[in-house]
């Protein structure tokens, strides 16, 4: 019988991106003319699901080191199946989406709206929760599939649906990582025993009150970061855009430059950092050796880079043998 392998599950959302490139954002009361318009399976659930599928995978599906499984819910229309296809494409475990039928809101599929401004690749992003906010807690009193090694998850769903499995994973002594966005205040006990959060600028201004710029200073990020440590968080990163990412743990910390190269777009960035970042946390656990946050972070860094030198979503996460 094969050794089994760890396994990764994504509690979060499925959205279609309706993506216009721009040459530049509209100001208010502009309409402006695309300079392109793509269809791309996305939501931060599901890039989130590809981007581990194919960074512990080669571009072929063969060797892969983790199984992923998704979970969350798509409507029964047009983009469920798109979605659903997409997913099963790149080796994601879809048994545990729900497909939602009937008449509500809730019965349609996220979407949503991405424009692209080319010249720098900055994204701006209008969502339609759909079959994403039909997620309750009651779904979550036991955790849906195999029993994960890692539970990843966003706040594209319910909050109180986020909350009520991030406690199920501490019962069952499952390592959670969160990834707070959109960014939205959260309760004390989210971060209590919580073994990563991952954040950029401003989701950790957000959550600590503070402005955005302020964030420039180091000395003000290093101060946040302390400040999740202090709440239970067991390991922090910060992402800062072209100039890197910050994380610190109870071992340290450190200010991990970012890699110099064309940006396209933007989309699915963060997604493909938090799929590096978390096959690196089961690599460790496979060899029971103690997880390197240092060497995590510059995997991440070098996994991202490329995403942002692609135009799209999951189709622009890079696969193992690309790194």
């Amino acid at each position: 019988m094969p050794p089994t392998r760890p396994v990764i599950s994504v509690l979060g959302s499925l959205n279609i991106d309706l993506v216009s490139y721009v040459p530049h954002h509209p100001l208010p009361g502009e309409t402006i003319t695309a300079n392109q318009f793509d269809v791309f399976p996305g939501g931060k659930g599901a890039n989130q699901a590809v981007a581990c599928a194919k960074l512990s995978r080669t571009s072929s599906l063969h060797d892969s080191t983790v199984d992923v499984v998704m979970i969350g819910a798509v409507g029964a229309d047009a983009y469920g199946p798109v979605l659903l296809d997409s997913l099963k494409s790149y080796g994601v475990v879809t048994n545990s989406i729900v497909i939602n039928r009937g008449d509500s809101a809730q019965s349609k599929t996220g979407i949503a709206m991405v424009v692209v401004d080319e010249p720098s690749g900055q994204n701006r992003i209008i969502l339609s929760p759909g079959a994403n906010a039909s997620l309750r807690p009651a779904q979550f009193s036991q955790l849906p599939g195999p029993k994960p090694d890692l539970l990843i998850m966003q706040l594209e769903v319910p909050m109180e649906t986020v909350i009520q499995a991030l406690e199920t994973a501490k019962k069952t002594g499952t390592a959670a990582l969160l990834n707070p966005a959109p960014a939205q205040k959260m309760p004390t006990e989210a971060y209590r025993g919580l073994a990563h959060l991952i954040l950029n600028e401003g989701e950790a201004a957000l959550l600590s009150d503070v402005e955005e710029s302020d964030l420039e200073d180091i000395a003000v990020v290093e101060r946040i970061a302390a400040q999740f440590l202090t709440r239970g968080v067991q390991n922090v990163v910060i992402t800062l855009g072209g100039r890197g990412a910050y994380y610190a743990n109870i071992d340290g910390n450190a200010l991990v430059p970012a890699l110099k190269v064309q940006v396209v777009d933007t989309t699915a960035a963060g997604d493909t950092f938090i799929g590096a970042y978390a096959i690196c946390i089961l690599d460790a656990t496979t060899r029971s050796e103690k997880f390197d946050i240092d060497a995590a972070v510059r995997q991440s860094i070098m996994a991202s880079s490329k995403t942002v030198s692609r135009k799209g979503a999951q189709v622009s996460i890079p696969w193992k043998d690309e790194l």
